[in-house]
């Protein structure tokens, strides 16, 4: 949706003593400095708006600090999420946070990602306990400390927290300590279709209400899964359905999915099916991962626009009918899947970018879906980020206050708004 605006230059440091040394001298010339990881965001968050340097941190990619035994590990800006899984294969740990794209893991936390596996596990905020981060004038900031990886602290302000979303406008993230866990005996996963989006949410509600630590809760509309079945050759029924999975031991796996077999059965869930095999679980999450390009086969040719919003879970019935009725009056093609259980929904809409026509009606589509959640106390963006394309949204959804705290906060790190200028702000 954001066209790409290229830098003026490209420099791909190999460690952070270089990172430090080259934002100093972009400091002192006063060039704009755009941190790249590995490119997936989708708010235009690594567009050069006003040209300056892309520090392409994809050649730092050390993996160090495992330390099993206190399920923690260290990572550089070039390390992805699949590569730390692989890394850790046989360790008995993994680490679950999936945005579904292999995404550099501190770039990740740069723009406070989460997926699928968030109900159970978080965000990258809650996984994120040490940032190792150059400031634009070239200094190193260790945000809980050197070489600190404690599981809690209440020692001064959390600059972990404030460097985990600031989207690269704070400084360089060039190091992250991670929480691990461990990875799980048993995992089952199921699919249930519902006879309405009312039904599904409430059966979510129920899950979560009754303790089940269901690890991930994913809603497809009828659309969508109607998508799936074409793109990867499935046959669910074409109704609004829930993609569930379990992790536990033998035994707690096999009585959440009793538990959560019968809330369903109640909701009027039909075709509950589940499975431990490895395989029907992998087609499962395949067909969700591939959702994107489920959607763009809908309208082969034409280009698509992912956009996302949050609301509190007991909004999503609400806020989901009058989406879907809004796409049908304005005649554009939006499958919805989300992240049920966090209040997380994604609206994939495929159009032809060249039709200025569609174009506005996709834009225009896009601020009532954000405004409804805000009217519904929720939030502009779960999980893609402001980047470009809603900073509007954000001076919408926070007080002058809070605004301006974010001003004053950016103003005294970064002073000569050299780091990303343009974006989130």
């Amino acid at each position: 949706m954001h066209r790409c605006r290229p830098p003026d230059a490209v420099v791909w440091p190999q460690n952070v003593e270089q990172v430090s040394l080259l934002a100093k001298a972009c400091y002192s010339r006063g060039a704009p400095i755009i941190p790249f990881g590995t490119g997936t965001g989708l708010e235009g968050g690594v567009s050069a708006v006003q040209g300056g340097v892309c520090f392409n941190l994809t050649q730092m990619d050390q993996i160090s600090e495992l330390n099993a035994e206190d399920f923690t590990v260290a990572v550089e800006p070039g390390v992805t999420r699949k590569a730390l899984n692989s890394y850790l294969r046989g360790s008995g740990l993994w680490f679950p946070v999936d945005p579904g794209a292999d995404a550099s893991l501190c770039g990740m936390a740069a723009t406070s990602a989460s997926g699928t596996n968030a109900v159970r596990y978080g965000t990258m905020r809650q996984n994120v306990l040490n940032l190792q981060v150059v400031l634009p004038d070239g200094r190193v900031l260790h945000t809980a400390g050197r070489s600190r990886r404690p599981r809690k602290s209440a020692a001064g302000y959390h600059l972990t927290g404030l460097f985990v979303g600031s989207e690269g406008t704070l400084g360089l993230i060039t190091q992250a300590t991670l929480r691990l866990h461990g990875t799980p005996e048993a995992t089952v996963a199921a699919v249930c279709a519902f006879p309405s989006v009312q039904a599904a949410v409430d059966s979510t509600v129920q899950v979560l209400q009754t303790g089940i630590p269901i690890a991930r809760i994913e809603f497809l509309d009828d659309v969508m899964v109607a998508a799936c079945n074409r793109h990867s050759g499935l046959s669910y029924a074409e109704l609004p359905t829930l993609f569930l999975e379990f992790h536990g031991t033998e035994n707690s796996v096999e009585e959440q999915v009793q538990a959560t077999g019968e809330i369903v059965q109640s909701n009027g869930g039909s075709d509950f099916v589940w499975s431990r095999e490895q395989e029907a679980r992998s087609q499962l999450w395949a067909a969700r991962h591939n959702a994107w390009y489920a959607a763009l086969a809908l309208r082969p040719g034409r280009k698509g626009y992912s956009t996302d919003v949050c609301v509190p879970i007991s909004r999503l019935p609400a806020i989901l009918l009058e989406t879907k009725k809004d796409l049908l009056e304005s005649k554009l093609t939006g499958p919805i899947v989300g992240h049920v259980g966090d209040g997380n929904f994604h609206c994939l809409l495929i159009f032809d970018p060249e039709d200025p026509e569609e174009s506005r009606r996709v834009a225009e589509f896009t601020k009532r879906l954000v405004r409804r959640a805000l009217a519904m106390d929720g939030t502009c963006t779960g999980e893609h980020g402001i980047g470009l394309g809603k900073r509007q949204f954000l001076r919408e959804e926070v007080d002058e206050v809070a605004l301006s705290t974010m001003q004053q906060i950016k103003a005294a790190l970064d002073p000569k708004n050299l780091m990303n200028p343009g974006k989130v702000l």
